[in-house]
């Protein structure tokens, strides 16, 4: 007897994250650093000389096993829902079960279906993201020395917070996530149809299928990258015990990492309202909206390695996604 269609697409499946993870691990651990700390790494290559110097090797992939776990769970219930979403869009629009969706719908149900795999994706990212980060909290004095393992982690979030504690930064999760997928799905299917050009889906190859996924990562993460960068703050600097919401730390970005960079000049102080020279009211203004671009950059710290990594990771996760749902059909239709 032969196995499980579902475990056998589920199963290759879970390689396809698998070999995305490892491949593209260093490139996720230079992010969550350039993000949290923007001021200390002057770009990638900066981050990735001095990350190795460092820590070594085998720095660039601290988290990898909450990463794994994080990509298996959240593909699963993922594409397991979007399935199931695309259903209830052809309900909500009163299409029939065999209808083909519209790319817009097919980016709505992608979108249904991310709210789901938030729920299980934010308790292993904060994991992961404490871990990518563990050696710049100790070395600034934000955090006390401790074992930088996942277990060491998981026992030290769940004695402080208990287990909603693994929820730090799920509402900056959902936003990245809701509106990110209807970009991810939506560029996808918007790709897939472009190289279709009148025949069906289906019948492409896996080269326009890795350009489609590839396309609709960078979709997603062009979409809502800033998101990102907050939910990475606050689920970092929830180590220390201070828990900012998703506004408040908004506000901190843009109102610090402006202010940084303004007193790098010698004009103003960090905070914006202590000014050092004499100036006019226009320039009071000039220097005001020169601090709130400089903040909003921040936002953007780390987007070079997510852009570098987000083309091959996706494309690969979408050939394996539909050869799995192919391989899934073709031995139910055997049965």
């Amino acid at each position: 007897p032969g196995s499980s269609p579902f475990l056998s697409a589920t199963t290759q499946l879970h390689y396809g994250g698998t070999a995305c993870v490892l491949t593209g691990q260093p490139f996720d651990t230079m992010k969550v650093k350039m993000q949290t700390f923007p001021d200390l790494y002057r770009g990638l290559t900066d981050c990735c000389l001095r990350t190795y110097s460092q820590v070594g090797f085998r720095g660039f992939y601290k988290g990898t096993s909450p990463a794994l776990i994080a990509n298996i769970a959240e593909n699963s219930v993922l594409f397991m829902c979007y399935g199931f979403c695309q259903q209830v869009v052809r309900k909500v629009v009163g299409l029939d079960r065999q209808a083909k969706l519209s790319d817009l719908q097919n980016a709505a149900a992608g979108s249904f279906a991310s709210a789901f795999a938030a729920l299980v994706l934010c308790p292993t990212e904060l994991v992961k993201c404490r871990l990518q980060t563990m050696y710049e909290m100790e070395t600034s004095g934000k955090i006390a020395a401790s074992q930088n393992t996942v277990w060491s982690v998981v026992k030290e979030i769940f004695r402080k917070d208990g287990p909603l504690g693994f929820y730090h930064g799920l509402s900056s999760t959902l936003l990245r996530e809701v509106p990110g997928y209807f970009f991810f799905f939506g560029g996808y299917e918007l790709s897939r149809s472009f190289f279709a050009s009148g025949r069906s889906k289906d019948e492409l190859g896996p080269i326009p299928l890795m350009l489609s996924g590839g396309f609709g990562g960078i979709c997603l993460w062009l979409a809502v990258y800033p998101v990102d960068c907050i939910k990475s703050r606050i689920q970092v600097l929830s180590m220390t015990g201070k828990q900012t919401g998703l506004i408040r730390t908004f506000l901190s970005i843009v109102k610090n990492e402006g202010g940084y960079r303004l007193s790098e000049s010698r004009l103003y102080d960090v905070s914006f309202v202590q000014p050092k020279t004499c100036l006019s009211g226009v320039h009071y203004v000039g220097i005001l909206k020169l601090g709130l671009r400089e903040g909003i950059t921040a936002l953007y710290s780390g987007l070079k390695p997510t852009m570098i990594r987000a083309f091959p990771a996706n494309g690969a996760l979408f050939l394996a996604y539909e050869y799995s749902r192919k391989l899934m059909m073709s031995q139910l239709e055997a049965c």
